[in-house]
């Protein structure tokens, strides 16, 4: 899945276009390699996002086309 789409449908970010936004800035890093909108996700790899002086990472558990709002926090887990 791209993660771009994988951002929107975890709603780890709200919507797709700020998603991409962040991916094209630089913002978004997979298993440490700065990702675009297309790279793909899969389970495993360790997402981490920067914004202004916040910095998350997530791995990622589950990759769904679709899911409900209770079944986003099943599909990653926060690191650190």
């Amino acid at each position: 899945m791209r993660i771009d789409k994988y951002l929107k449908v975890s709603r780890i970010i709200k919507r797709r276009t700020i998603a991409q936004e962040a991916c094209d800035k630089g913002r978004v890093l997979i298993n440490g390699k700065i990702a675009k909108p297309g790279s793909v996700v899969q389970v495993g790899d360790i997402i981490e996002i920067n914004f202004a002086s916040n910095s998350a990472k997530y791995e990622i558990l589950d990759v769904k086309e679709h899911a409900k709002k209770e079944e986003t926090s099943l599909m990653y887990r926060i690191v650190e």
